[in-house]
């Protein structure tokens, strides 16, 4: 005859497996109960029992860990683990006296109730649950434990190589809306934005992520193709960072220009409008050191744009006529303190408009523009046209020219231009065949040259120069013109003392005076 205890174990194996409705299950223990030939007192009792136990397999009592996870949905799980700063909540079952919030101090040691020190430090919630039931399995019998994340602590990551602003940071998990908000930790794109961004030389192909499990031994070096990330939008490359973990963007082995502007117009670069301060030197009006922000140079009102190249020309006056625009060196510095040199050929952008040689600056850049060897008439107009050329130069004129003095010019004229842009000869006093003209150079010394003159001549070295800024155009008078004025000196000296000079005439004698050039007598 079955015992009781027998019963209950076969009610319990019916619960599991039978699908029964509730009256159905409850004739059936009764039926088991009276057919034990038990006392009739107890048969509501074992029937009652029977019931929960059935209850309990089929719709069984959350636990404290599933109840904790549905209150807080945003505990960290995972990867993540715990350190100093952190908040936890350690729940011991049936033993609401010995549960209670802990906050981990730096060393990762904190004191239970009964047990004491125990280091939790570099353990994940479940590795810290399991640690803690561990400790206390000598006091409690069977202990449930359950260990949730009340708060995390900021995560300090460290970010290295070609980014604007490499060091340590320390990045708050953001939380989000609601009475329990979830928690968003950081990821690698962030990062690199708290940093300002990657340079203009950064390899994003190769960015690499050190991370050490558990915070100790060697780290893992884990490799994320972030141009991959703004091609196509694989969020796979854009991990969640953890604490502890060091960024190092690597740089280029060459300078892609295509890339390198893609890349400055998206967050991984810094914002267009910051300042860049870069050097530009050789055949500009005015080198030297200049702040470039996107915008136009030229004009005073306030517009978007980029930092680039024909920017920073502009701001150093402009292209000289000598310049070559093919060959246009930038020397870039790196993270690891050499240079990186590439040349843009501004002429393919006046030509056909490939807006990628108009490349986009950085902090330190050296821009070059160098002398070029050969100048191609047909390209001049063109060059004087663009935006990156200055606008007018000025020379002075001097001598039998009509309107002798300072001159305002074009960029890019030729000599002869600038002799009709000041009235062109004093017919009846100037020496035609030949000019004389003097400029200034960067060492301090002035070149002087005798030019045969040849209105018929386009551009030429030898006899239809280009002007260049500050340039000093002397037309002497002709051999008849010294005679009359050298007659009229002797039949009239007081005349000539008393006369006043034009300004022409005596910047003329100016020269003639420092020795520059010589006057008949």
């Amino acid at each position: 005859m079955p015992c009781a205890l027998c019963l209950l174990h076969r009610t319990h194996s019916l619960a599991v497996s039978c699908q029964l409705g509730y009256i159905k299950i409850t004739k059936q223990i009764t039926l088991y109960i009276v057919n034990a030939s038990l006392p009739r007192k107890i048969i509501p009792i074992l029937t009652g029992l029977s019931l929960l136990a059935i209850i309990g397999v089929v719709y069984p009592q959350p636990t404290v860990a599933q109840r904790q996870s549905t209150q807080n949905p945003s505990n960290a799980t995972g990867t993540y683990t715990l350190g100093g700063g952190d908040n936890i909540r350690v729940d011991i079952f049936d033993l609401p006296q010995l549960s209670g919030n802990y906050q981990i101090p730096a060393g990762g040691v904190i004191q239970l109730p009964l047990i004491g020190s125990i280091s939790i430090q570099g353990l994940t919630l479940e590795e810290a649950t399991t640690a803690i039931s561990n400790a206390y399995a000598p006091v409690l019998k069977r202990p449930q434990i359950t260990v949730s994340l009340q708060a995390t602590r900021p995560l300090n990551i460290w970010i290295s190589g070609e980014v604007n602003r490499p060091g340590s940071y320390s990045i708050p998990l953001s939380s989000g809306a609601g009475n329990v908000p979830s928690v968003q930790f950081p990821t690698l794109v962030q990062a690199i934005e708290r940093a300002q961004g990657v340079t203009q030389i950064a390899d994003i192909r190769r960015v690499e992520l050190r991370r050490r499990a558990g915070g100790v031994g060697e780290p893992q070096v884990l490799t994320f193709d972030l141009w991959k990330y703004l091609q196509t939008g694989t969020v796979s490359a854009d991990i969640t960072l953890r604490d502890g973990d060091a960024i190092f963007i690597p740089t280029a082995a060459a300078m892609n220009l295509a890339e390198a502007r893609q890349i400055a117009i998206s967050t991984l670069a810094p914002a267009s409008n910051q300042a860049r301060t870069v050097a530009v030197v050789g055949e500009v009006i005015r080198p030297g050191r200049y702040v470039v922000v996107g915008g136009d140079t030229l004009s005073a009102q306030s517009v978007q744009g980029l930092p680039t190249v024909t920017r920073a020309i502009q701001l150093a006056g402009g292209l000289k006529a000598q310049a070559d625009i093919r060959q246009v060196q930038v020397r870039r510095p790196t993270s690891a303190g050499s240079e990186q040199i590439f040349s843009v050929n501004l002429w393919q952008l006046l030509e056909s408009g490939d807006v990628n040689q108009d490349t986009i600056l950085q902090d330190g850049d050296t821009i070059i523009i160098p002398t070029a060897t050969e100048i191609n008439p047909a390209e001049i107009s063109a060059i004087a046209d663009a935006s990156f050329s200055p606008a007018k130069i000025q020379l002075n004129v001097v001598g039998e020219i009509v309107r002798p003095g300072l001159v305002e010019v074009p960029t890019n004229t030729t000599l002869n231009q600038a002799l009709m842009a000041a009235g062109g000869f004093n017919s009846s006093r100037a020496k035609k065949s030949s000019v004389e003209l003097l400029r200034l150079n960067f060492d301090g010394t002035v070149s002087r040259r005798i030019i045969q003159l040849d209105f018929t001549q386009g551009i030429n070295e030898q006899t239809n120069p280009l002007v260049r800024n500050k340039d000093i155009i002397v037309v002497r008078r002709s051999a008849t013109a010294g005679v009359v004025d050298t007659v009229n000196l002797i039949l009239n000296p007081t005349a000539a003392l008393l006369a006043v000079p034009s300004t022409g005439n005596a910047l003329l004698s100016l020269l003639n005076n420092l020795g520059l050039i010589r006057l008949p007598k």
